[in-house]
């Protein structure tokens, strides 16, 4: 797996409906390490809400990771309410009228989940897992 930072400049060209919410956890001084490490490698979050429980929300695309039947794959790395928010589009895609459907990779969101922390934890040699 290998991630793709999208710079606020580009955020709204990788949105997509899909993402949803993978899972939630961690702690304030959990967010705070994960915030402080994504800033330091690549500053500015790709968006950032302005309200309390969400101070920032970090964009990537995904290489090397298979998500047909959709052509591209997102994750985003947030905070929620002191919590670190994990959300993807995997096992999702938008049908021709852009309404987010489920594909046959849905029941495997838990294993990607799982895959992504593993990931996060020694990109940002963070103890996410």
């Amino acid at each position: 797996m290998q991630l793709e930072f999208v710079p606020v400049e580009e955020f709204y060209f990788a949105l997509t409906l899909a993402v949803r919410t993978l899972e939630e956890f961690g702690s304030p001084e959990l967010v705070e390490q994960v915030r402080s490490r994504l800033q330091e490698k690549f500053g500015q979050p790709s968006t950032v809400a302005a309200a309390k429980q969400n101070t920032f929300n970090y964009v990537f695309l995904v290489q090397d990771y298979d998500n047909s039947p959709a052509p591209q794959l997102v994750v985003s790395v947030a905070d929620w309410q002191d919590k670190l928010r994990l959300s993807s589009d995997y096992g999702w895609t938008l049908d021709a009228e852009r309404k987010p459907v489920r594909t046959e990779r849905f029941e495997q969101r838990g294993e990607f989940s799982q895959a992504l922390r593993a990931h996060l934890s020694d990109w940002l040699d963070l103890p996410l897992n």
